[in-house]
């Protein structure tokens, strides 16, 4: 019966998802440039960017909320629900097995994608309870990982839930704490807004233009665009890497940065690290000791080169070390 009940489509709502795919797509890209080191900022550890890649995430899982409540808020449409639901757990094993053999030490196990298919079945349960219960247990998901985290959630098979202090390596990871929170504030703004006049006010948008026609079609099929557009970047980036080694161009970049981080965790001002580590930069040049620094494979003859260079630096900064040797 749930599976005939017409459903309400909100142009505006296609819309936001073409736009949230497009912020995701262009992330991504900015990622993998990174990864391959066309370009310098670290964009999986750099601050800025995990802030727009947390707020990426964020719209994405307030729209799995709209979505559920436009779906399934009057009666849940099984077939339907199954039918997607089976796609989206397919889509997330394959990234698993794709990033797995990609990038072995920091594999995607817990996802966007899975973090959709658990959430969608979370999220039922919501769609037709009382608001004051949606709310409660928002409150609580969002809020529990800021007073309460275990070493015992630092692992792989249990860092899905979200406790962690220091969470394990991998290229993406959504777990239920907090982010469960965004679906559910998702189910509770559309249920409000379905409640009141706004909702035939969104309704009636229709999207007239060029751009918002092209973001509501995104918007329409963004979840077969989440599936394809990364291995099509890597399919593009991946060979040019090869072709074109960014990463040499870039190394003196992550020299100067890896060095300016460890000196200033020293306890040695900004302004004197920079000075040092430029010392050191102009040092490793001299002596060609890129592999060596790269590798960390440092044999006896480059590991007195290093050790002559830290030296000589350090004097530098510290002129009470330029003593005679």
């Amino acid at each position: 019966m749930s599976d005939t009940i017409k459903r309400p489509r909100f142009a505006v709502v296609d819309i936001a998802r073409g736009v949230a795919i497009i912020a995701m797509a262009a992330y991504h890209l900015c990622w993998d440039l990174s990864y391959f080191r066309f370009i310098a900022p670290d964009v999986g550890y750099d601050a800025n960017w995990v802030l727009i890649a947390r707020s990426i995430l964020a719209v994405f899982m307030f729209l799995v909320g709209i979505g559920l409540v436009l779906g399934h808020g009057q009666g849940i449409r099984w077939r339907a629900f199954w039918r997607r639901w089976i796609f989206v757990v397919l889509g997330a094993l394959a990234i698993t097995a794709a990033t797995y053999f990609a990038f072995p030490d920091s594999f995607v196990y817990f996802g966007v994608l899975h973090a959709i298919a658990l959430f969608s079945l979370l999220g039922l349960a919501f769609v037709r309870t009382p608001l004051w219960l949606a709310i409660g247990v928002a409150v609580i998901v969002i809020a529990l990982p800021l007073v309460y985290s275990d070493p015992f959630f630092d692992l792989k098979w249990t860092s899905w839930l979200g406790f962690w202090q220091e969470p394990p390596p991998t290229n993406d990871l959504v777990p239920v704490f907090p982010w469960f929170g965004a679906v559910l504030l998702g189910i509770i703004a559309t249920r409000l807004v379905l409640a009141s006049p706004l909702a035939a006010r969104l309704a009636a948008i229709v999207p007239t233009g060029r751009l918002p026609r092209l973001l509501a079609f995104l918007g329409r099929w963004s979840l077969l665009i989440y599936l394809l557009h990364q291995p099509l970047l890597l399919a593009l980036i991946a060979p040019a890497a090869a072709v074109l080694q960014p990463q040499v161009a870039m190394r003196e970049v992550d020299f100067l940065r890896s060095c300016q981080s460890s000196c200033e965790a020293g306890g040695t001002s900004p302004a004197m690290c920079v000075t040092y580590c430029q010392c050191g930069l102009e040092g490793v040049q001299s002596n060609d000791l890129w592999n060596a620094i790269n590798s960390g494979m440092v044999t006896a003859d480059e590991q007195v080169l290093l050790d002559a260079q830290n030296r000589q630096c350090s004097a530098v900064i510290y002129p009470e070390l330029n003593v005679p040797q």
